[in-house]
């Protein structure tokens, strides 16, 4: 597998950027090489190129059709026929099939209605259905749903570039996050390692006990324990954060060590509308895609109705001996043919079963995207209340943090005068670190709420 470092094609994609900024990867750098590079945004592509070849093929339903014949008999010596024929059948979407043609019949036992002039006859002429597929026939059900096929397709590509968005945000978020959990552990370590050496040092002078310095050793060796976990999350998050990462090539790209994200409490701008988002689910991929099949549904629900209706083709072709003459050639007057089919079957059974199953089809499926549309705006309404509490949350625990530092600080001032104990400084200490865990826990849920917002109104790429 070929590995190309992110920090080198960062550094020629953004040459205006500050120096001090090439080993950060900001979460706008990292969503543009998801949308354009990765497998999935490809795919999605390649979901209109299937689109595409679908019509293509329902067309060939259209294409017009080449035809010849040639039946030859001789026996002793003595030619009984032969039959040379050749045409061109032109289907048109108005149902109507034009058709020209020319033989050439000769032989001793010809049968009399082949017999034709020495140089041949051309006939031109047209087939038309004047009942069953003078609406619709399966021609013409073919091409419509695969044009709704292609429609389809263009919003299932939206679908999964939203599906593409919401898993890459998650990811980036849940890196920052391990990314701050790290350093914030990496604090309490180097905090507790300066602790225990100056408990160790005045444990040597006489001025503390014993047991202060094991309790000081055992903060470190905790934290020490959290701070390996922490590390083994970061190191498992950037591995998966790399699967997100692919070049203009198609190969995967690894990040290079040193390269690191934006901060989870940077300025946060992006406010949900909530009654834009409310207009708009109303349109998610999810239930235009199910409009789709409802309209694919229908096609096929036309075309069984017309097998309801009596077969009557009719035909007529002008004759000529030369090409030329068709243009003199008067209508139902001499050198002409002529014909009509009608029939039908009595009671119909095939063909009302056929249209009540279609019905019972789309009923089946209007009532799935009713409900559909209900979950789907239940799952708005429940992120956008999962927004706003967390906007909440973190104001409130911000709060909190800010309470609990401000404790550790005079916890630690009492320490130094001597009227408190190392226990309670740990202590106070440990709450700062868990609480700043949970705020930095918050704060990537709040960045990844926006994203599920989105996602759930049918959002995704801004």
């Amino acid at each position: 597998m070929k590995k190309l470092t992110l920090l080198i094609l960062l550094v020629l994609s953004s040459l205006v950027a500050k120096a001090q900024d090439t080993t950060r990867l900001s979460f706008e750098e990292y969503m543009e090489w998801v949308r354009l590079y990765h497998p999935i945004s490809a795919q999605a592509d390649l979901n209109l190129r299937l689109g595409q070849m679908e019509v293509r093929q329902a067309r060939g339903g259209f294409d017009p059709m080449i035809y010849g014949n040639l039946d030859k008999k001789e026996y002793k010596e003595s030619t009984y026929y032969d039959k040379r024929e050749a045409g061109i059948t032109i289907p048109t979407w108005m149902g109507v099939e034009l058709n020209g043609n020319f033989e050439q019949n000769s032989g001793s036992f010809l049968n009399a209605e082949g017999t034709v002039p020495a140089g041949g006859l051309f006939s031109a002429g047209a087939s038309v259905n004047l009942g069953q597929g003078l609406i619709l026939d399966e021609r013409r059900a073919a091409l419509r749903q695969a044009q709704i096929y292609q429609q389809s397709s263009e919003v299932e590509r939206m679908r999964l570039l939203n599906e593409l968005n919401l898993s890459a945000t998650d990811m980036y978020w849940r890196w920052a996050l391990a990314f701050e959990n790290l350093k914030v552990l990496k604090e309490g370590v180097e905090l507790a390692s300066s602790r225990f050496n100056y408990v160790k040092s005045s444990f040597e002078q006489g001025e503390l006990a014993a047991i202060d310095t094991v309790e000081a050793f055992s903060q470190l060796l905790n934290r020490q324990y959290r701070l390996q976990s922490a590390e083994n999350t970061f190191f498992a998050t950037t591995q998966e954060l790399n699967t997100f990462l692919w070049d203009s090539e198609g190969n995967p790209m690894e990040l290079e060590a040193g390269i690191i994200p934006q901060g989870l409490f940077e300025e946060f701008t992006a406010n949900p509308d909530f009654e834009e988002l409310r207009a708009i689910v109303g349109n998610h991929p999810e239930l235009l895609i199910t409009d789709f099949e409802l309209a694919s549904l229908d096609v096929d629900r036309r075309l069984k109705g017309q097998q309801i209706i009596p077969t009557v083709k009719l035909k007529y072709n002008f004759l000529s001996e030369s090409i030329s003459d068709f243009d003199e050639s008067p209508f139902f007057e001499n050198n002409y043919k002529w014909g009509v089919s009608i029939y039908t079957p009595l009671l119909w059974r095939k063909s009302r079963g056929a249209v009540g199953l279609a019905k019972a089809k789309i009923d089946f499926k209007q009532n799935s995207r009713d409900l559909k549309e209900i979950q789907l705006r239940t799952k708005l309404e429940t992120e956008l209340n999962n927004w706003k509490i967390l906007n909440q949350q973190v104001l409130t625990f911000s709060e909190n943090v800010r309470s609990l530092q401000a404790l550790l600080t005079g916890e630690m001032r009492r320490f130094e005068m001597g009227e408190s104990s190392l226990f309670l400084v740990n202590a106070r200490e440990v709450s700062v670190f868990d609480s700043r865990v949970t705020l930095n826990d918050l704060a990537s849920k709040l960045r990844v709420s926006y994203a599920k917002t989105r996602y759930a109104a049918g959002l995704g790429f801004e």
